[in-house]
């Protein structure tokens, strides 16, 4: 490329986004990685110089002003955002204390969305690019990641209005959907585990308990079998600089996890049992 565009990428200190702004870095753009400390910080600063790190706070509408603010100010036109940070809560709903809630949806939905916000009057009109990191739990709703599942429904539902709302002055949106990937979300899901445990007493339903334990096994075997986090920034460089880019990324699991979900609820709700041995 002859002429340096920026990337604003929140969500970079781990996973898909440190791996996505190491590859922007690699391939040319200016790669505005947003973090939270300066620990991280320091580290994303050592990948390459093309890596500049903000910090940005997805809940907190000054930092996401200030953190854009800084990109701008930076002189490198701005092509895209990519709206990536999220956290992974889980646990009975029955049980689920709504101020969890409100947490999970905070940062995967309202937090995604202020940061699109924030930086689109910057995006070029034609060409600007906008990329949601969503994940098959947005088709395929997960028991006992209810929290975590009904956000990226909803940010799926966000990201399919707004690609409609700003089709005509030429500014993509794409949804990344993948399965499973080898990312430190679940190991800081299952980091509350005693918080979660704590939330269901001495008198919930037995089988809850049961149920818990599974899941936080299962998603520590998907978190070993899942793939790179590399092949879901592959699909979002695709997302920021083919000519056409796709509407929806499946990737991985993900492709089989959007048949089951198209399936009748009966059939549908048996598999899932029976994989998740509920």
């Amino acid at each position: 490329m002859s002429t340096l565009h920026g990337v604003i990428v929140s969500g970079s200190s781990t996973g898909i986004g440190a791996a996505t702004v190491t590859m922007l870095a690699n391939r040319g753009f200016v790669a505005f990685a947003g973090v939270r400390s300066e620990s991280d910080a320091d580290r994303l600063r050592a990948v390459h110089p093309n890596v500049r790190p903000i910090f940005l706070d997805v809940t907190d509408e000054t930092s996401i002003e200030r953190a854009i603010r800084e990109a701008v100010a930076s002189g490198v036109p701005l092509l895209g955002v990519i709206s990536n940070a999220g956290i992974a809560l889980g646990g009975p709903l029955e049980r689920l204390p709504i101020d969890e809630l409100r947490r999970q949806f905070d940062v995967n939905v309202f937090g995604a969305l202020a940061v699109v916000q924030a930086a689109l009057p910057h995006l070029p009109a034609p060409g600007g690019r906008v990329v949601f990191v969503g994940s098959i739990s947005g088709r395929l709703a997960m028991p006992y990641l209810g929290p975590y599942s009904a956000s990226k429904f909803a940010l799926r539902a966000l990201a399919d209005a707004l690609r409609v709302e700003l089709a005509p002055d030429g500014i993509a949106v794409a949804l990344i959907e993948p399965g499973s990937v080898k990312t430190p979300i679940w190991r800081k899901g299952r980091e509350s585990r005693d918080r979660i445990a704590a939330t269901l007493g001495t008198d919930a339903r037995p089988h809850y308990y049961r149920a818990l334990e599974r899941i936080l096994k299962m998603t520590e075997s998907e978190e070993r079998g899942g793939i790179p986090a590399e092949r879901v920034a592959e699909a979002i460089l695709h997302a920021l600089t083919a000519r056409r880019p796709r509407e929806n990324y499946l990737i991985g699991s993900a492709k089989a996890g959007s048949v089951v979900a198209m399936l009748p609820s009966k059939i549908r709700n048996r598999i899932l049992r029976a994989s998740q041995r509920l």
